[in-house]
Parts: structure tokens; C-alpha cells; sequence
């Protein structure tokens, strides 16, 4: 078998936002404040650096990998990359949902490392984002730089703007799923987006 490396580059990172540390930290702040809290005191003098702190780790979004290809004529059947765990923040309420990814393709004669859709799911899941969109995302990205002739995500997740306000319960979860290709006959048999977005129940 031999590997082959793409030609097509990985799509550009969205560009480096210069953190404004010390804007964000007032911010922070002014918002406990609002909300009755005192960020003057000992208990939350170091919140609002740590809120900064977490959140710009948060919504640092990693660059995704190269592509490279191992040559294998007789691959034709589907390969699934199962349980990849993600986390991610809600553009809605700007609090944590997470869950695990489950990957699928059918090759056309050419395999990928089982690394890159983890790291195509770590992309995807970092920053803002609705786990509708990250779902439509991770696949079109696939489709379009692994040339498959199908690709299958199914993405799996507990809201925390849901549990944590006591709608439901832990066991509660989203389950999205985005088909591409040949796989999209698998759409007519299991009902895509389907499930109540939490975040669109949750005022």
C-alpha cells in the first residue's frame, strides 16, 4: 500500500483573534455585578480571570489536519470511527454541550489515518457553535476533501443549557445526523434532526 498526500490544503482556521484580556476580565465583571454579585470581594475577586481564562481556552479552535490518503483498491466498504468524544459551548446560552461523534465512509479506493476525524471532530466542536451545524459541518468536510463515495455523521449529546435548568434529566440528549453521497439513502430510513434542539426550548 502506498500513501499519497492530497494536494488539497486543509481549510484556513478562522483567523487569531487578539485577546483583549483585560477588557474581557471588566466584562466579567460588570456582569456579576448586574446580576447582584460583588467581584470586589475575596470569594470572586479572581472570577473574572478565570472566566477569561477558560473560555479563550474554550473557544480556541485547533487547525484541521492534512490530508493523506493510503492507496488500497479493493477498500469499498464502509469504515466508522466510533464514540469520538467532543465538548463544545452553546452560541445560545454560552454554556457547555457534549456528547460523543460516530464517523463514517465509504471509500473509493483510499483510506485515512482513524486520527482524522477525531481531530475533524475537535475542529468542528471548538467555539461557538449548535450541534446541528457541527454535524452538517464535519460532513460536508469530509465529502469535500476525502472524496468518498459516502459519508455518515451521527453526533450525540447532553446540553447543559437543558439539564442544568432541570428540563429533563442527564439522560436526556440530542442526537443529530448528516449524510452525504451514497449514504444518503440511509435519510429516508432514519429521521434526520428530528429531536427538540434544547437550546430552541430553553428561553
Amino acid at each position: 500500500m502506498a500513501v499519497a498526500h492530497s494536494s488539497l490544503a486543509p481549510s484556513a482556521a478562522p483567523a487569531e483573534v487578539k485577546l483583549r484580556r483585560e477588557t474581557a476580565e471588566r466584562a466579567v465583571a460588570d456582569l456579576l455585578r448586574a446580576l447582584g454579585e460583588d467581584p470586589d470581594g475575596d470569594r470572586l475577586s479572581k472570577t473574572p480571570r478565570r472566566v477569561v481564562e477558560t473560555l479563550s481556552e474554550a473557544l480556541r479552535r485547533p487547525e484541521l489536519p492534512p490530508v493523506s490518503f493510503v492507496d488500497h483498491s479493493g477498500s469499498r466498504e464502509l469504515v466508522e470511527v466510533s464514540g469520538i468524544p467532543f465538548r463544545s459551548i452553546c452560541e445560545h446560552h454560552l454554556l457547555p454541550f457534549h456528547g460523543v461523534a460516530h464517523v463514517g465512509y465509504l471509500p473509493d479506493g483510499r483510506l485515512v489515518g482513524v486520527s482524522l476525524p477525531v481531530r475533524v471532530v475537535e475542529h468542528f466542536a471548538s467555539g461557538l457553535q449548535i450541534q446541528e451545524r457541527m454535524t452538517d459541518e464535519i460532513a460536508d468536510w469530509l465529502f469535500q476533501n476525502l472524496h468518498p463515495r459516502g459519508v455518515g455523521v451521527v453526533v450525540e449529546a447532553e446540553h447543559l443549557c437543558m439539564s442544568f435548568r432541570g428540563i429533563g434529566d442527564r439522560a436526556t440528549s440530542l442526537r443529530t445526523r448528516a449524510f452525504r453521497g451514497d449514504l444518503r439513502t440511509l435519510e429516508s430510513s432514519q429521521s434526520r434532526g428530528t429531536e427538540e434542539d434544547p437550546c430552541q426550548r430553553a428561553p
